[in-house]
């Protein structure tokens, strides 16, 4: 009777580990190609192409936001114009003024450029983030400061960050003031987590995402940890509320067309 406690031995030797590696797992195939959406195909959008369309911020991430809806060919110059409106006013009007400066600045600096000629558009916005006590939070200067601004809004339960939108585009009838603006300020309620550990807050910190933010976080980046839930626009709290800001120019494009119709007045 065969003994069944011990398997026979093998007639051949075992395969070796590369052969064994090349036979169980196959070399990996290459990923398919993520597909880009086609840009979107509106009216104003297609005018704009090929024309001078001005963001008046040094702001990557919005200039991130304008290439989602197909405006990527964007000329980045940020006004020079200290923003020193007092603190004294009221967050909405504090942030719309400030825009309204910047969009202001840079297109009045545009204008007959000898080798670019007129901007088609221009774009500006301004970003604050606002406390639960009310105070106005810049960027922070400090890591002491930028520290003890995120523990103040994880304490404070909730804050708003709101954003103002400028728009500005050329009339080709020239009447008075000769361009169209449009503005629009968004406001957001973001809620940080209670639970964000001071050892969480300063391992945020030493990141320096933070550094050049508002209020001293990107909800767009590792600044995710520290949000537990927003009320409202979500790139309104990157820093473009990117819905607010088509209509806007939409606005701008239809004052556009529609002075073209509007004869002069007699004299």
């Amino acid at each position: 009777m065969a003994d069944t406690k011990h398997a026979p031995t093998p007639s051949e030797p075992p395969p070796s580990y590369d052969a064994a590696a090349q036979h169980t797992n196959p070399a990996p195939t290459r990923p398919p190609p993520i597909r880009v959406p086609l840009p979107l195909e509106l009216p104003v959008l297609t005018a704009l192409r090929g024309k001078r369309v001005i963001l008046a911020s040094a702001s990557p991430r919005r200039k991130q936001l304008l290439a989602q809806i197909g405006l990527t060919k964007v000329e980045i110059i940020p006004s020079t114009v200290p923003e020193a409106f007092p603190k004294s006013l009221s967050p909405f009007e504090y942030v719309l003024q400030t825009a309204i400066q910047k969009a202001t600045t840079v297109y009045s600096a545009e204008l007959d450029n000898p080798n670019l000629g007129d901007p088609a558009l221009v774009i500006a916005a301004d970003t604050i983030v606002i406390s639960n006590s009310g105070q106005i939070l810049e960027k922070p200067r400090s890591e002491a400061e930028h520290i003890a601004m995120l523990k103040g809004l994880r304490d404070g339960g909730k804050h708003q960050v709101f954003t103002a939108v400028a728009v500005m585009a050329p009339l080709e009838s020239a009447r008075d003031p000769g361009y169209a603006q449009e503005t629009a300020v968004e406001e957001t309620t973001v809620r940080f987590d209670r639970d964000v550990t001071d050892e969480t807050i300063l391992a945020y910190v030493k990141t320096r995402e933070g550094a050049d933010k508002a209020g001293g976080y990107g909800i767009q980046g590792i600044g995710a940890i520290l949000v537990d839930r927003i009320e409202g626009s979500f790139d309104n709290v990157v820093g473009l509320p990117l819905r607010k800001t088509l209509q806007l120019i939409e606005k701008v494009f239809d004052q556009e067309v529609d002075n073209e119709f509007i004869p002069f007045e007699d004299e």
